[in-house]
């Protein structure tokens, strides 16, 4: 196994709180960019588009998953947490990557998986191969069957992608045999957390990937890996009790006892100058987000209310408030996201049509529109990538993290019809006809508007892993960058300003007569006016520094946001 490269450079010019503030671009391998032909984008391919992430002007860049893996579950089912897919590359690609980003002023955070390894990986192999009650066994949750000869699973425990959250194992002798759990596909076998030897593989991960220049590390389920397993197994209708999220005692999720892991982890990114930083995605109660984000801990936690709620000033307004007071009094950072790898994306979300709880453009998932077939001509392509840039500028004005998912920043719509042969997402083979999958927004991007044969909008020379469809030729990246009203212009010169504002700092609500409307000022007169209504409404007055739609004689026009600069 290769070592780290001992020319990178030092990552994060020792500033400790960078994340704090940070832009941070989330890039789907996969989908980015392919080096070599194959279909997959890869780490060369990232590296390649190094500039054009400078350019942009983000802080850092989260990796999904690039380890070995089957694709189950779109890379999130790993074999060996410490290495690189073949098919993307090499751990020598990821240090000449890192590099690369780093050079730019571009930090770097990877996706680790602590929930649960793949069927592959070489514990589950040698699990497998192993005697109940081994030791091999005991990194994972096996249980017998119930029934006369345990042919039945040990409970009715349903997976989040469908079906029987349990899977049977065949013994060493070729007998059916034990059952184990897993919470996903069932090529995701769970991690039973209570074991040590769990604990401390972990560690040696996160001081891996730490020691090849990973500034920090985005936690996939981060609230999953502590479970109630006792020998009376708790009972569906008991995991189904809405009031146990709250308090911290549903068997499965969320439970009190995860913060001591992570607890264990800050230690480990602590050793590092500056510390490393970490981000859960924790689907919780609201009122218990704060723990994963607190300093002993991870430091940050993952805020999706934005991303449910809809294109409404009265419930962002909330939002932000609530967010932003959860942040001071915990000494963490507030994290703000619309779009990612797992949603519809939102210049889509905002352009769905009405009906079906899906009322001017509600900013719930998209799902119905996708299961009724995600007809693009049913979507008011226009209005939601107006409401989607009016959105992420506010969410630039904010103090906090920013989030943004590959894609957005050319306005990219969701991709509803993909034929059934050529999707990928477990959750649409497993749950069919009830979920339709997360492939829509996992479309490779496109790069050039007119590109060679089979050169995939440029994302390759040999076409794409998922197909993209003829009209990303009018959201390509090389027409956008030279286009200075396009997409790509406009989040390029949000992002140069957000740095140039300084976004530090706290936020003053000013009131409106308009309930459409929302005003805030931040530090230097920075006044941030977001038009939820159709009418146009008056600016203050002074220099409006950038605005997502037209301001003309000082008005901001309907569903827009502007930023202004008022002296004194």
């Amino acid at each position: 196994m290769s070592t780290p490269a001992e020319s990178a450079p030092d990552t994060t010019a020792q500033d400790a709180h960078w994340w704090r503030q940070a832009t941070v671009y989330q890039i789907y391998p996969r989908s980015f960019s392919d080096s070599n032909g194959d279909g997959l984008g890869d780490l060369k391919g990232i590296t390649s588009k190094v500039q054009y992430l400078k350019e942009l002007g983000v802080d850092a860049v989260w990796l999904s998953p690039f380890y070995p893996s089957a694709l189950a579950d779109g890379g999130y089912d790993v074999d060996d947490y410490r290495n690189v897919d073949p098919r993307l590359g090499t751990l020598e690609d990821f240090d000449e990557m890192a590099a690369a980003l780093h050079g730019a002023g571009i930090k770097v955070i990877v996706d680790i998986v602590p929930n649960h390894t793949s069927n592959r990986h070489e514990w589950f192999k040698e699990a497998l191969a192993s005697p109940r009650g081994s030791a091999a066994r005991g990194r994972y949750i096996f249980r017998e069957g119930l029934g006369e000869n345990g042919e039945l699973p040990p409970n009715e425990w349903t997976s989040m992608f469908g079906g029987s959250a349990w899977e049977r194992v065949t013994e060493p002798d070729g007998t059916p045999g034990q059952w184990y759990l897993h919470l996903f596909a069932k090529e995701q076998p769970d991690l039973d957390w209570d074991n040590p030897e769990v604990h401390e593989d972990f560690l040696k991960t996160l001081r891996f990937w730490s020691d090849r220049g990973a500034d920090g590390f985005r936690v996939d389920v981060a609230h999953a890996l502590k479970k109630d397993m006792d020998a009376e197994l708790p009972s569906l209708e008991l995991l189904h009790r809405a009031d146990l999220f709250s308090k911290g005692e549903h068997p499965l999720w969320d439970r009190d006892e995860v913060h001591s892991i992570y607890a264990e982890w800050r230690k480990v990114f602590n050793e590092y100058n500056p510390p490393r930083t970490a981000v859960a995605e924790a689907w919780v109660h609201a009122d218990r987000r704060a723990r994963y984000a607190s300093p002993e801990g991870l430091g940050q936690a993952f805020n999706f209310d934005l991303l449910k709620a809809d294109f409404d000033a009265g419930q962002f307004r909330t939002i932000i408030s609530k967010n932003l007071a959860e942040a001071a009094a915990t000494g963490a950072s507030s994290t703000w996201v619309f779009s990612n790898h797992d949603v519809v994306r939102h210049a889509t979300r905002y352009g769905l049509p009405k009906g079906s709880g899906r009322e001017e453009g509600s900013g719930a998932d998209g799902k119905d529109w996708l299961l009724e077939g995600g007809d693009p001509a049913e979507v008011d392509a226009e209005r939601g990538l107006r409401r989607a840039k009016a959105a992420t500028l506010l969410m630039l004005g904010l103090p906090g993290s920013a989030y943004l998912y590959q894609g957005e920043e050319l306005g990219l719509q969701e991709v509803g019809q993909i034929p059934d042969a050529d999707r990928q997402d477990p959750t649409f083979f497993r749950n069919k006809g009830v979920e339709v999958g997360r492939d829509g927004c996992r479309v490779p991007l496109p790069w050039e508007a007119a590109p060679a044969e089979g050169s995939s909008f440029g994302f390759g020379s040999n076409g794409s892993h998922l197909p993209q469809p003829a009209w990303f030729a009018d959201y390509a990246a090389n027409v956008q960058a030279a286009d200075a009203g396009s997409t790509l212009s406009f989040y390029r010169r949000a992002l140069k300003l957000r740095h140039e504002l300084q976004a530090a700092g706290s936020l003053g609500w000013q009131d409106s007569a308009d309930g459409d409307v929302l005003h805030f000022v931040r530090p230097g007169g920075w006044h941030v006016v977001a038009n939820f209504g159709t009418a146009p409404v008056v600016l203050p007055e002074g220099e409006v520094l950038l605005a997502s739609a037209d301001v003309e004689g000082g008005k901001l026009p309907g569903e827009a946001t502007a930023w202004v600069r008022v002296a004194g």
